[in-house]
């Protein structure tokens, strides 16, 4: 069939919100497909199918109860967005359950048991109606850029079944500061008409402090105006706040969130979790994840993910080209500088008996001698010779002073 690959993207996006009359269409397509010998095509189609069964088979009691608590209509991705008036710029996207990945950001284990208690609360709205209590509302989640907090908003809205309302306020103010109120009222009168989470990011660029003597008037208006609108939403629909930037915030937009979630940078143990978890399909040994786990210390998971596709790229190179860890790792501090910490990156670029100690002295990597061997290419007991000529030659400097 000519200009199958338009027809297919037609049927997956079709699918992400199908009535039975439509899903008996694309079965009939399918039929006929197979029976002209277009047995790709069909297969094709017949994939798209089963892939929305199994999405709507996701959590199909939350996406119920959910609605029940979201009164409204039901977006489509036909639904028009709001525009602005002058520029016809749309002022939010759509993003559909269907086209968020279901696997769960990673967290330690108190951030994941928070999370886990907003979702439920939504899931078990009946349960607590009967007892006079409404699951909450209004969800603030700050913290350092590249800690997950856009992932994970849009993992929330995925596991309640609800479209999200993706709104950049930065962009709202930066581009449209003479009408950015009356955008702001657009946006959340489209989101109150309509059964769906809406998700405000960047939003320190709205929510400033109002006596701040460096802002304009107009500012204030904005943040008076989206005060108003959240205290009307709070009885209407589930909105979720971000930002990068929380003591920029008013105190007046902190009482406004009932849950204010905070996003840390990852420990040691989380750090490995991140490195282990993008890793595929390449495998790296334990002492590797252990390693990169080490040197990225108070890093964000998004530094992470970038480290490790450092060292996916440099392990499956030509293998004369391929680098070993450390040589990954001293590139990848070169062209992330500021991204990794001045400690870490010292001992990177030290003499590298330094790097060796402070790799085999650390409580928490635990390294032996053969692993800081295998790491560095070199035999455990040249380490240890070399960590003993370092130890001498440090004794015999503080001899002479």
């Amino acid at each position: 069939m000519d200009h199958f690959s338009i027809i297919q993207a037609l049927c997956r996006a079709a699918m992400a919100d199908a009535s039975p009359a439509l899903r008996k269409q694309i079965e009939r397509l399918r039929d006929a497909l197979a029976k002209d010998g277009d047995a790709k095509q069909s297969a094709a189609l017949t994939s798209i199918l089963t892939t929305a069964d199994r999405t709507k088979e996701l959590s199909p009691s939350r996406i119920e109860r959910s609605k029940a608590q979201n009164p409204g209509e039901v977006l489509t991705r036909n639904t028009p967005v709001p525009v602005d008036r002058e520029t016809a710029a749309a002022l939010a996207d759509i993003i559909f359950p269907a086209d968020i990945q279901p696997t769960a950001p990673l967290f330690n284990a108190t951030v994941s048991q928070a999370i886990e208690t907003i979702i439920e609360e939504w899931a078990n709205f009946e349960a607590l109606s009967e007892i006079d209590i409404r699951p909450s509302k209004t969800c603030l989640i700050y913290g350092a850029p590249g800690t997950g907090k856009t992932r994970l908003a849009l993992w929330i809205a995925q596991q309640l079944g609800l479209p999200v309302v993706l709104v950049k306020l930065d962009g709202l103010v930066s581009s449209f500061l003479g009408t950015t109120a009356r955008n702001i009222g657009n946006l959340f009168t489209f989101a109150n008409r309509h059964r769906c989470i809406l998700l405000l990011d960047e939003f320190d660029a709205i929510a400033k402090v109002r006596d701040d003597p460096q802002e304009v008037g107009e500012i204030k208006r904005v943040v008076n105006a989206l005060l108003q609108n959240l205290d009307v939403r709070r009885d209407i629909g589930f909105t979720i706040g971000i930002t990068n930037h929380p003591k920029l915030l008013d105190t007046a937009v902190w009482r406004r969130f009932e849950v204010q979630l905070e996003i840390p940078k990852p420990d040691f143990e989380m750090r490995k979790a991140i490195a282990a978890h993008f890793m595929p399909p390449v495998k790296a040994p334990d002492i590797h994840l252990r390693l990169i786990a080490w040197f990225t210390e108070g890093s964000t998971g998004a530094e992470i993910e970038s480290l490790v596709r450092t060292y996916k790229k440099a392990t499956t190179v030509r293998e004369e080209d391929k680098r070993g860890l450390l040589d990954t790792l001293r590139q990848f501090a070169t062209l992330n500088a500021a991204r990794v910490q001045s400690e870490r990156r010292a001992l990177l670029f030290d003499d590298s008996s330094n790097l060796f100690r402070a790799m085999r002295d650390d409580p928490i990597l635990g390294f032996s001698m053969a692993d800081i061997g295998e790491i560095a290419g070199k035999d455990k007991s040249t380490v240890s010779r070399q960590l003993g000529r370092s130890a001498k030659s440090g004794e015999g400097e503080v001899l002479n002073g």
